[in-house]
């Protein structure tokens, strides 16, 4: 619909004309914007060139800065994004860079602007704010096609919905004539019961092992004190910027604490760096899987073997491609990766099968610490289950799993307990809790009467 891939066969039509698009420029020309599910920003560029590239207002082929500036003030300040249009996008967070990429879209105010899960990095007030702007589109007569995976926001945002499995149509209704287990077995072939899977007891003979961390300070941190043990799914919950993912670069290395106390299973403190951390069997699944979980332009074999080779040699490549062939192998058989084999490009993978690139990379050195950071982002509903399934089987073997995520449900749905971050501290814990409220303590740090009791009962 947007240029971008040549279709095979059929027909589109817009305002009741056929039309066939020989790129993107085509599909723009006729009214089509799409906000693609991974990021095509240039991070060393500022915030403002981002938003008006190949699209800069001029008044005889002169450029007017002073526009731009206003207009993008404008759609970010519509947006809820309080950043330096000067800036390098480079420097901004993961969600305030989806926005730029929203309002980029949203500055040509399309007819039909396509959403490919266009807040899989924001978080619930964001998402709220985008929902607003959506909704006031729609009521000048703007048509949104909204792909996501999100169910709640599905139901939340849409009229009409379609669903699609293995290529094809499944069924389009009347959001209105739909429930939400209705989706998920439409979406996965399977009841919405078989979504989150059940706790699988310890392999026998494991001995609990913990992470034992006290007064720690870092970044937004302030005075954390955690205990992770092996045979649980210990959930990290909080708005960005609460320290969820600043507690989880520390214990891997890549960000230094300023105070405190960390003592892993083997007894020794925090990792030097993140070679460290994997010598040790400490793994970090990124929440931005493109930039900082792969290596695109390489193939299965490359990433799978990264890891392996890097902590076996202390970062030097020795490669021999008998070995990591037989690795690439061995994790695409068991996390049923589609791929035509081991040689693929990562880049011409789905989300959910490079996402299981990234989770496969580490199993290959037996991790005993898990540091998941919203690792089912932007996947599909089926990769999702898969994931779950694979986080439950880490927790079973004896991993201690610290697991983040921007999806409340999923929080709820598969950890053993939550913890929740509010301004850099832990406001509580959290353990058999709804949606409503996890939402509720995550955007004001207050916590439940009942669970204040039970943090108080030794």
């Amino acid at each position: 619909l947007a240029g971008a891939v040549h279709p095979d066969s059929g027909t589109i039509k817009v305002a009741g004309e056929t039309v066939a698009f020989e790129s993107p420029n085509d599909a723009r020309k006729r009214g089509i914007g799409i906000v693609y599910q991974e990021l095509s920003l240039f991070p060393e560029r500022s915030v403002l060139a981002n938003l008006y590239i190949n699209n800069e207002p001029s008044t005889l082929g002169v450029v007017s800065t002073r526009r731009m500036e206003a207009e993008s003030r404008d759609i970010l300040e519509r947006l809820g994004l309080h950043v330096d249009v000067h800036a390098p996008v480079g420097r901004l967070s993961i969600g305030e860079r989806q926005l730029v990429e929203l309002a980029r879209v949203l500055l040509e105010e399309p007819q039909l602007i396509i959403l490919d899960e266009p807040n899989s990095a924001l978080n619930d007030r964001e998402t709220q704010r985008l929902f607003a702007v959506l909704r006031q589109l729609s009521s000048r007569g703007h048509t949104m096609l909204y792909v996501s995976h999100r169910l709640e926001e599905v139901f939340a945002i849409s009229d009409r919905v379609t669903i699609t499995r293995n290529g094809r149509d499944v069924l389009t209704k009347d959001r209105a004539d739909l429930t939400i287990p209705e989706v998920i077995e439409g979406m996965i072939g399977a009841q919405h019961d078989a979504l989150f899977p059940p706790p699988l007891p310890m392999v026998p003979g494991r001995a609990e092992e913990r992470i034992v961390i006290r007064g720690l300070s870092g970044g937004p941190l302030k005075d954390i004190d955690l205990t992770a043990r092996s045979g649980e799914v210990v959930g990290l919950a909080g708005l960005e910027g609460s320290g969820v993912s600043a507690l989880l670069a520390i214990l891997f290395g890549t960000q230094k604490a300023r105070a405190g106390d960390v003592t892993f299973p083997d007894d020794k403190g925090l990792p030097r760096s993140p070679t460290d951390a994997a010598r040790r069997g400490v793994c970090l699944v990124p929440a931005d899987r493109r930039r900082n979980g792969l290596m695109l332009e390489k193939s299965i074999l490359f990433n799978i073997s990264q890891v392996f080779v890097g902590a076996q040699t202390g970062g030097s490549w020795l490669f021999r491609t008998g070995p990591a062939y037989a690795r690439a192998q061995r994790q695409i058989d068991n996390l049923k990766i589609k791929a035509r084999s081991p040689w693929t490009l990562a880049n011409q993978l789905s989300g959910g099968n490079q996402q299981k690139i990234v989770i496969g990379k580490w199993l290959e050195i037996g991790p005993k610490v898990f540091l998941l950071d919203d690792p089912t982002r932007g996947v599909d509903v089926g990769a999702k289950r898969e994931i779950y399934g694979l986080i439950r089987k880490m927790s079973a073997d004896g991993g201690i799993v610290l697991f983040s995520s921007t999806e409340l449900p999923e929080l709820a749905g598969l950890c053993d307990r939550i913890i929740v971050f509010y301004q850099g501290r832990i406001a509580g814990e959290l353990s058999g809790v709804d949606d409503h409220t996890l939402l509720h303590v995550i955007n004001t740090g207050e916590m439940p009467a009942a669970a204040q009791r039970s943090e108080a009962t030794p």
